[in-house]
């Protein structure tokens, strides 16, 4: 068996739909829905293994070593409860999330970049009140002018959202691909059929 072989077949299997187990925290909620809580197949077994994690719901699909074999885990809980820090990163991808992937100014949702409201030509800080998502055409033609001058307004004013609120945002938004065995735990508030 080559090498380049060995390292297709792992890299395959990392995929999302290849066999990824959802992460739940202690309480059997997700840690993050957006990005969704994942582990590859090889961390999900080895933290399992380690006992670090309860196996909630397994794949049919099996591994084998040369004195045993296991079944992948779909989903994994924690043992240990992991606290929300409160305060969230100041990230790209969380200031996209919290204006929920839409220009704040014409409500465009592709070429999203950042604009500074108050630009930084002018004293604006790079913070979470102070940057908006926005389309490449309204921030180019915003400029460095403030919003006054720029003729532009906000649909919503810049805050810092909690944790608890990019959580319930990234809920609107969830991936690609979800495999069967996730959705009671990524659906736990939604109303069931009779």
């Amino acid at each position: 068996m080559t090498a380049e072989f060995r390292t297709a077949f792992v890299r395959s299997l990392a995929d999302p739909k290849n066999h990824s187990a959802l992460v739940l925290n202690a309480d059997f909620r997700p840690l993050s829905y957006c990005p969704l809580s994942l582990w590859t197949w090889q961390t999900s077994l080895k933290a399992a293994l380690l006992d670090r994690v309860s196996v909630v719901s397994e794949y049919d699909t099996v591994v084998r070593s040369p004195s045993t074999q296991f079944r992948l885990p779909s989903v994994v809980a924690l043992r240990d409860y992991v606290r929300s820090t409160g305060k969230p990163a100041f990230t790209r991808f969380h200031l996209f999330l919290r204006d929920e992937f839409k220009c704040q100014y014409c409500g465009a949702t592709t070429e999203l970049t950042f604009d500074h409201v108050v630009p930084r030509s002018r004293g604006g800080k790079t913070t979470w009140t102070n940057v908006v998502t926005a389309c490449a055409p309204c921030n180019l033609s915003k400029g460095a002018r403030p919003l006054a001058e720029s003729g532009k307004k906000l649909r919503r004013q810049p805050k810092q959202p909690s944790s608890e609120q990019l959580l319930n945002t990234g809920r609107k938004f969830p991936p690609n691909y979800l495999h069967q065995s996730w959705m009671d735990f990524l659906y736990w508030d939604a109303e069931l059929e009779a």
